[in-house]
Parts: C-alpha cells; structure tokens; sequence
C-alpha cells in the first residue's frame, strides 16, 4: 500500500509545530498543552511526541510529563550557525560589553519576517532576561529588530509588516506603519534603535546595527535591562558602549564608514 503524501506532509508539519511550540516554553509543555495550543487529538500528538522522544530531538520529564527540547537539537543549530561569521567577531565584545554595562547582551539577525537571536551573553548577578538563543523577535516592538528593519529596502519592509502585522505587545507598542516609519528615520539618523517598554512592560532595551564589508545590514547587537538599569542617567554611558561595540564588530567584517566632506565656510 502506497504511503498517502498528505498525510505524511501533515504529520512532518505536525512534528516541526511541535518543536517550535515546545522551544518558545522554557519550563516546557505536556502532551494536554501540546494538543490544545496546536488544535492537534491528543492521541496524535502523542504518537509524534514519543516519535521525536525516541530520536533525542525531546526529553520528557517523567514526575511531570513535561516536554523539553533535546540536547539533539543543539547538533542542528550548530550545523546552522557554523557560516554565520558575525557571532564569532561578535562573540569577545559582546562579553566585554556586558562586563562594562552589566546588562544582557543579544546578537540578531534578520531571518524571514522575525529578528532572531543568535547569540547571547548574560551579566553576573540575580537579573536575567528572559531571552535564549534562537528566539524569534517582532521587528517592530524591539530594538534589535527596529535597527535591522531600518537599514533595509522599503519593499522588503512592506512585506515583512504585510505577513506579520503589528501586535500590540504592550500599551507602548507602536502599531501603524507612519509611526513606525518615523522611528526608523530616527534610528538611521541616530545610529541606534530603543524598546522603551515595547515588547515586555518593565524591559528597557537599546540596539546597534551591525554592517558587513558591502555595507549592508549584517546583524544588530543589543542590551537589555530594566527600566531601573536603563534610565535617563545611565542611557548616554550604555549608548556610548553599544555604539562602539557595533563598529567595532562592523569593521571587522570590514565595513568602512564612508568618510563625510567637510563642509565649505
């Protein structure tokens, strides 16, 4: 009997939903959450779970019966991000960034619609964010994403706006397009994006972006803190940090600013 290819595609879509859904829960799911979060019977989600279980791709917590994601994904995302040079050149300044700011430090980049993290460095201390390598980020409630979406075309910005909309986050999100395209002029005028509270209530973030040897868009590094760790007082020290970080990663990937004519009397 031949295999029916509908089914066997559902099924593979059914297992990659699965993983994404379990990756975005840090304390992971249950068969029931899984089930009910995806629109998927439990006796199938079931029977795809233990799949991915026997294959080291999820780890099951056996007092309760939660799902995690396993060690065998790290071989996958490995293989992914082996091309991606700028987390290598990034990787020593991101580390001196954060002992100088004492704030998280993220590498983004833009893939498809999302700003995703691709690197991470966390401060000594009780704070941390919330955040984890791979996470996928609305480009136009963060400040790695609003530096990244900046220095790109208008068309592909449009799409990218056209596919994913403008969720509120939180009531500071900017969600129309006006507002928000004024934002990125500013952003390219100042060197540097802010989350004033965008994306997570008590979360100030800032961002830079990050420029490859042809001048274009590259990545965006950035800091997070809270809104106590990023005030009016400290935002001109971290701006100052995050600003020299993002050239110096850019001119290792060998960017050179274009020199500006000075001006005639």
């Amino acid at each position: 009997m031949r295999p029916n290819h509908e089914s066997l595609s559902a099924a593979v879509e059914r297992a990659l939903a699965m993983l994404e859904a379990v990756a975005q829960e840090p304390e992971g799911l249950s068969n029931a959450e899984i089930s009910r979060k995806l629109q998927i019977p439990k006796s199938s989600a079931s029977y795809i779970l233990r799949t991915l279980e026997k294959q080291a791709y999820l780890n099951r917590d056996p007092e309760t019966g939660r799902y995690r994601v396993g060690l065998k994904i790290l071989s996958l995302s490995r293989g992914a991000l082996t091309g991606i040079d700028v987390r290598e050149v990034a990787l020593p300044i991101m580390r001196n960034l954060t002992h100088k700011t004492g704030l998280t430090c993220h590498l983004a980049i833009l893939d498809g619609p999302d700003a995703v993290y691709i690197e991470k460095v966390e401060p000594e201390g009780f704070i941390r964010m919330d955040t984890w390598v791979g996470r996928r980020m609305r480009v136009h409630a963060t400040s790695v994403g609003k530096a990244l979406v900046a220095h790109i075309a208008p068309e592909r910005l449009e799409k990218i706006l056209s596919e994913r909309g403008m969720e509120k986050r939180t009531p500071k999100t900017i969600t129309t397009v006006p507002r928000l395209m004024k934002e990125l002029e500013k952003v390219r005028a100042q060197g540097y994006a802010v989350d004033d509270e965008e994306n997570n209530m008590g979360a100030r973030c800032v961002g830079a972006p990050v420029f490859n040897q042809s001048g274009v868009i590259e990545a965006a590094i950035g800091l997070s803190g809270t809104i106590n760790q990023v005030n009016a007082h400290t935002m001109p020290r971290i701006l100052e940090a995050l600003k020299d970080a993002a050239r110096h990663i850019s001119m290792q990937l060998g960017y050179r600013a274009p020199h500006r004519r000075a001006s005639s009397a």
